[in-house]
């Protein structure tokens, strides 16, 4: 019992001494900074929604054809496997096992808030499935022009579950690695690694034949108002527990 209880104290030490909160983040800066967010949060349903009623009706499709075309001859080997090492993260079982191991991290380091709005932001999985089950929308099929990498895929096309989780599980733990690690170096290199993996989970589901490319924008517009308000409200709470 004391052998496990002192591991756990290393570890939330350890924790605590590389999540350290900056002194730039301070309750004053917090209504400021969360009313720049609503231009986004507006800006990503209103756009979601433009594209939503454009894939719904069909005008898309030969422009998603021809983008999707020019993407897949990109075929490089070393390409396909950087193409399939991004998407392999929103592939069960990992998909199901790592939302769930961020959010121990920062429960362990008593980051018990922080901790919630991680599990909060893997709700993203769950609209996805929503959505899914509203537009219907069939996944692109192999043909002259396109090639699909098989996996095992079920579901509309529209959204892509991957991309919108991806906005939301690695967008929070960016906003997390900005605002908590101390160290700067450690700190922009774990955003540009997390931003990294965002902004290429769209090209690689492309690539590898698995979603239509209105499909992966539409997803990172809803995905970024989600997690625009997943900020509001997490600097909201935040404020109101930090003292004046």
């Amino acid at each position: 019992m004391r052998r496990r209880r002192a591991t756990g104290d290393v570890i939330e030490s350890l924790g605590r001494a590389l999540l350290s909160i900056r002194r730039a983040d301070h309750r004053s800066a917090e209504p400021a900074s969360s009313a720049r967010l609503a231009p986004i949060l507006v800006a990503g349903l209103t756009g979601f929604a433009g594209l939503a009623a454009a894939i719904r009706t069909k005008p898309v499709q030969a422009l998603d054809r021809e983008i999707m075309a020019r993407l897949q001859r990109m075929d490089h080997p070393q390409m396909e496997r950087a193409m399939r090492f991004v998407s392999w993260f929103g592939f069960p079982p990992q998909s199901r096992v790592l939302p769930i191991t961020y959010a121990a991290v920062l429960w362990v380091a008593r980051f018990r808030l922080e901790a919630v709005f991680q599990l909060l932001a893997w709700g993203t999985a769950l609209l996805s499935t929503i959505i899914k089950s509203f537009m219907a929308r069939p996944r692109p099929i192999a043909g002259r022009d396109l090639r699909i990498v098989a996996v095992p895929l079920g579901g509309s096309s529209m959204p892509s579950g991957h991309v919108l989780t991806y906005v939301g599980v690695y967008g929070w733990m960016a906003y997390m690695a900005d605002r908590l690690i101390g160290p700067p170096v450690l700190r922009r290199l774990a955003v540009a690694v997390l931003g990294t993996l965002i902004a290429a989970i769209g090209p690689s589901r492309v690539h590898l034949g698995h979603h239509w490319p209105t499909d992966v924008a539409a997803s990172y517009l809803l995905g970024s108002s989600y997690l625009a308000a997943m900020v509001v409200a997490y600097r909201r709470l935040k404020a109101r527990r930090v003292p004046g």
